[in-house]
């Protein structure tokens, strides 16, 4: 697909669009089949070192916010909910801080444990340096996001404050100590171009990268973005769809932002070729305070996520990448 092909199919509606997205659930399926990955997620803490525009937990944030840091007893007994719920992904996520990592490595080794080792760990905690990332892996961490956001270098820098290669760097450090990877991006995010959408799409390609979701982006309050207007979910499903047709073999989130723009959004990510859905395990209190898109967030749960898959006509299915790690002969931690 040529940069003039994706631009024009980024933007179009209607009937042209749900030709688009029949030809992306097409190769969705042909890949994958009928069937939508089910990941459980856990927040770490809300406290955060960067200082990104668009985010309430920025570090300028963080002395006024009602903080929070899980214990690794915690993570383990929601890890445990996780299992119970017949879910073999568990995605611990949090603010980036390297104040996590103790608590992972008591925590790690204890979740692989509780699930007899038949379990995909999968890591979101932002840019560290290569040898905490080995430690992690050693440990039996398997899977890492770190979202790129945008491939815009100076939107990047003015957006997050720090570089995009720094980033990008760390992408390739986890690459090489055997994680598999999954970036992201932000649609509609304030001074992007539509050139630099299809230079996020082609940057997937080029990073040979497992996983890629796409969120539009949500003005924040108490953020310097606060009063933008919001991106609309439209280009972020158009975006999903062009991800699957070029890239067949990505895990493509249907992202909880989508629902939080308008109602309906999820099950529409699915229509566009998405195939993961992440249900959130957090506690009531914690969810609040976890302030990704400010108070106002949209929670999902295992029903929703039963709810929407089923009226899609697919089926929920556990992680792809289990088989792989045990058939290298990784031992149990």
């Amino acid at each position: 697909m040529t940069r003039e092909e994706m631009r024009r199919l980024l933007l179009v509606n209607g009937s042209e669009q749900e030709e688009l997205f029949a030809e992306s659930r097409k190769a969705r399926d042909l890949h994958f089949g009928s069937t939508v990955v089910l990941r459980g997620v856990i927040e770490l803490t809300n406290v955060c070192r960067v200082n990104c525009d668009y985010c309430p937990m920025r570090r300028d944030n963080v002395r006024e916010n009602d903080t929070y840091f899980l214990t690794a007893d915690r993570i383990v007994e929601m890890a445990g909910l996780i299992r119970d719920s017949g879910i073999d992904v568990v995605l611990l996520q949090g603010g980036e801080t390297p104040s996590v990592l103790p608590i992972l490595k008591d925590a790690i080794p204890r979740i692989r444990r509780l699930y007899n080792n038949q379990v995909e760990i999968l890591l979101n905690i932002g840019n560290l340096k290569r040898a905490q990332y080995e430690r992690l892996r050693s440990i039996g961490a398997t899977s890492y996001i770190l979202k790129h956001e945008t491939s815009d270098p100076a939107l990047h820098l003015r957006m997050r404050h720090e570089t995009l290669e720094s980033r990008l760097r760390c992408m390739r450090d986890l690459q090489e100590v055997g994680f598999k990877v999954g970036t992201g991006l932000i649609s509609d995010l304030p001074g992007q171009t539509l050139d630099s959408i299809v230079d996020d799409i082609e940057l997937a390609g080029e990073l040979g990268v497992d996983m890629c979701s796409v969120s539009p982006f949500i003005p924040a309050p108490n953020t310097p973005l606060s009063l933008s207007p919001v991106g609309g979910n439209e280009l972020a499903l158009n975006i999903i769809a062009l991800l699957r047709l070029c890239y067949p073999q990505l895990l493509i989130p249907s992202v909880s932002a989508l629902e939080r723009v308008g109602s309906g959004g999820q099950s529409r990510g699915l229509d566009a070729g998405a195939n993961v859905m992440t249900v959130n395990f957090s506690s009531a209190t914690d969810q609040k305070r976890y302030l990704i898109y400010g108070k106002d967030r949209f929670v999902v749960t295992l029903d929703h996520v039963r709810g929407l898959v089923r009226a899609s006509g697919l089926e929920l299915r556990g992680s792809v990448f289990i088989d792989e790690y045990l058939m290298s002969g990784e031992p149990a931690t």
